[in-house]
């Protein structure tokens, strides 16, 4: 996602708010099939319950097995790729605070799940009985691609999140997380642990914080001194005490960039994101129609929006990744407006099958496409994609297409 409402968030996904939003985006949003999961009380993959719920006593948090196991449990993170692993308590009282008054104020738009869980994304041992610590990790996601800001600056070109465009991140970092468990499990024995990315009603940002892996910028997603802010988040939630490692400072300092670089100005103070402006969840996230005033300054972003992650100072210092399943696929990275907007459904699903954009579907992915036509350079090839779709079925698309037409001048 996570972010991004945090991704970023997802990370990157939609860039979170006060409170990390679990998204497709930055910070982006939960896999279906966990949400259905997680309304039907079912355990999510990760889980291990021990007889009877019991909680594993094995030793104190601060006895010297304790740190011992902690070092090695960083140790064994690495060797499974991952690029930061940290650890920390399950009291977050402070984040609630700021959890509850973001979602007063309304902030989450229409992510309704947001709102549905409430205090619970802050009680880490209310969701999952018997947790004591919490592991946080993350993984490296910026892709070898197109120069972002090149893509940005040609508006007959789409641009989608770097995050999305290579495959889905959740199982990659799931199926890791669960190893990393079972490696536990085989050191200490058995105990109950679940494990999340970007999924079900957790706070990754404000943990991973917490277990100093980095520090949350002003835009809301994690940032960290080696790798910026290009990383997915993940965590294992474990009944099994362990000493908690001390937070970052923050090293934002005087620095507004990504403030000032929001398109849509949806940073509405430091530290605090509206998700209704956002473009993440604007393309994301918002399953009606893209309010009119905010379309011109979407730009050609299509899928998600990286611009806080673009400018900021810290993001000097990230690598490319070399992990395959973060490689870009299907040239998204120099694709067309035009191009994109030619896909048929089957291609849609056979092209985008296990990739982030997926879950958005067919119907959003055209109407997003639609409103970066509007705001294409005007050209013969623009008009006439528009006007091949100004009948589509989908009374959604027909809008946003008729919003593109009139954009160029051409109405029916």
């Amino acid at each position: 996602m996570a972010q991004r409402p945090e991704q970023a968030a997802h990370q990157r996904r939609l860039a979170g708010t006060e409170i990390p939003l679990e998204t497709d985006d930055q910070p982006g949003p939960q896999d279906r099939a966990e949400r259905r999961a997680d309304g039907a009380g079912r355990r999510l993959v990760g889980e291990r319950p021990l007889p009877g719920g019991m909680i594993v006593a094995m030793h104190g948090q601060d006895s010297l097995a304790g740190r011992t196991l902690a070092v090695r449990i960083k140790e064994w993170g690495r060797d499974l790729g991952f690029n930061a692993v940290g650890i920390t308590g399950t009291e977050l009282g402070e984040a609630e605070a700021r959890l509850m008054s973001w979602l007063a104020a309304g902030c989450h738009g229409e992510m309704d799940y947001m709102a549905a869980h409430g205090a619970r994304r802050a009680r880490p041992a209310e969701l999952v009985p018997g947790t004591v610590s919490v592991i946080a990790a993350r993984i490296d996601y910026l892709p070898h691609a197109a120069d972002a800001a090149e893509n940005l600056a040609d508006r007959r070109r789409a641009y989608l999140s770097r995050y999305a465009l290579g495959r889905d991140y959740h199982k990659v970092l799931r199926a890791r997380l669960v190893r990393l468990a079972e490696r536990i499990a085989a050191a200490v024995g058995p105990f109950a642990y679940r494990v999340f990315t970007d999924s079900a009603p957790v706070l990754e940002v404000e943990l991973a914080a917490r277990s100093g892996i980095g520090w949350r910028g002003k835009h809301t997603l994690l940032l960290s001194r080696e790798a910026g802010s290009w990383f997915f988040l993940g965590e294992i939630y474990a009944a099994l005490p362990l000493p908690a490692d001390a937070p970052q400072d923050d090293h934002c300092g005087t620095c507004a960039a990504c403030i000032e670089a929001c398109p849509t100005g949806a940073i509405v103070a430091p530290y605090r994101l509206d998700a209704r402006r956002c473009i993440s969840y604007l393309t994301i996230e918002l399953k009606g129609s893209i309010p009119a005033e905010l379309r011109p300054l979407i730009g050609n972003r299509v899928y998600g929006c990286d611009d806080c992650q673009l400018c900021c100072p810290w993001n000097r210092f990230a690598q490319p990744t070399w992990e395959a399943d973060f490689a870009v696929r299907h040239g998204l990275d120099r694709a067309t407006l035009v191009e994109l907007f030619g896909w048929s459904e089957e291609d849609f699903k056979s092209r985008l099958a296990g990739s982030p954009i997926h879950r958005i579907g067919y119907e959003r992915w055209l109407r997003n496409i639609a409103v970066g036509l509007g705001n294409a350079p005007n050209s013969a090839a623009v008009v006439r994609a528009l006007v091949a779709r100004r009948d589509d079925r989908s009374p959604l698309v027909r809008e946003h297409v008729r919003w593109a037409l009139a954009r160029h001048g051409e109405r029916r």
